[in-house]
């Protein structure tokens, strides 16, 4: 019995022996897995966004993220750096329109902060919205801020590399009491020439031939070919002061410049009350409606666009 009692002990070490290399084995392939497991999941978060809502919103608001395809038009709303309240506002009402096949980027524009209040809260905005152009002048009405706007924009742009030419086929100057309706807009400019384009709201307000006077400063376009002019051309600088809107109309005339140009009314109109030759009713042909100077006039735009309309339902509010 005693050799059986052998085998059976060695058979039973020998078993024994195989089946810890086998756990050892088994524990070694299940390492693999987890480290790959591991390295997989650092290698999806790390290509997820990290970034805070500031910095995605400062990513999807760069020029070189649109499609070579897309329309690319720039609004500056010239505007004055204390006016916070105005800025919040309208970021709501231009950030939930949402565009296909353009791109628009709606900028906030003013000269040189003067206080100390300002240099922080303004700070703040641009780390938040990256949405302000502070350019190199004076605060001003009617003595150069609309072409330093203009004329400046080229330098600042095209130092970007990773910027296509032209950064922006169109460049748009806006009131701050206008809305904007982007896919009316860049529906609008889609036909047109891309070179030597002057659109908007011809003054005077009867006047449909855009040929005789100049734009409406409720909102004019230029096409990138002509910033450049404007920066390099000695006409603009020999004539900065007056009123600037026409101002800028006297340039392109004396320039011979904007020979393609684009009357936009109806669609471009003074909000309906009070009635003058420049009101018109809402219409859903509409791409501005200007002079919306209060609270109220503002809500009654908003609700005749239905602007709303793609609020999602939540359990979280109840809006009747």
């Amino acid at each position: 019995m005693k050799p059986n009692r052998l085998l059976d002990g060695s058979r039973f070490i020998v078993s024994c022996f195989f089946f810890i290399i086998f756990l050892c084995v088994l524990a070694s392939i299940n390492e693999i897995r987890f480290d790959s497991l591991m390295k997989f999941g650092q290698c999806a978060f790390s290509q997820a966004p990290q970034n805070s809502s500031a910095e995605r919103l400062s990513q999807t608001n760069t020029i070189a993220s649109s499609s070579p395809s897309e329309l690319r038009i720039l609004i500056g709303i010239l505007t004055l750096p204390d006016h916070y309240h105005k800025r919040h506002f309208l970021r709501m009402i231009y950030g939930t329109q949402s565009l296909v096949g353009a791109r628009v980027d709606v900028k906030f524009v003013f000269c040189n902060l003067t206080k100390e209040d300002q240099k922080v809260l303004v700070a703040l905005e641009i780390m938040r919205y990256d949405d302000i152009i502070i350019m190199n002048c004076k605060e001003n009405m009617n003595k150069g801020k609309t072409y330093t706007y203009f004329s400046s924009l080229p330098e600042m742009l095209l130092n970007d590399t990773n910027v296509p030419y032209p950064p922006y086929h169109y460049v748009m100057k806006g009131d701050d009491d206008a809305y904007f309706r982007l896919q009316s807009l860049a529906d609008s400019l889609r036909p047109l020439p891309r070179q030597d384009l002057y659109y908007g709201y011809v003054i005077p307000c009867p006047s449909m031939d855009p040929f005789v006077h100049y734009m409406s400063g409720m909102g004019y376009l230029v096409s990138w070919d002509i910033l450049e002019w404007l920066k390099d051309s000695d006409i603009p600088k020999k004539h900065l002061e007056g009123p600037e809107d026409r101002v800028f109309g006297d340039w392109l005339r004396d320039g011979h410049r904007g020979r393609n140009r684009y009357n936009a009314k109806w669609s471009m109109y003074n909000f309906p009350e009070p009635p003058t030759r420049c009101t018109h009713e809402l219409w859903p042909d509409t791409i501005a409606v200007h002079l919306l100077k209060t609270q109220e006039k503002w809500i009654q735009t908003l609700n005749y666009f239905n602007v709303t309309k793609s609020l999602k339902p939540s359990k979280l509010y109840h809006i009747p």
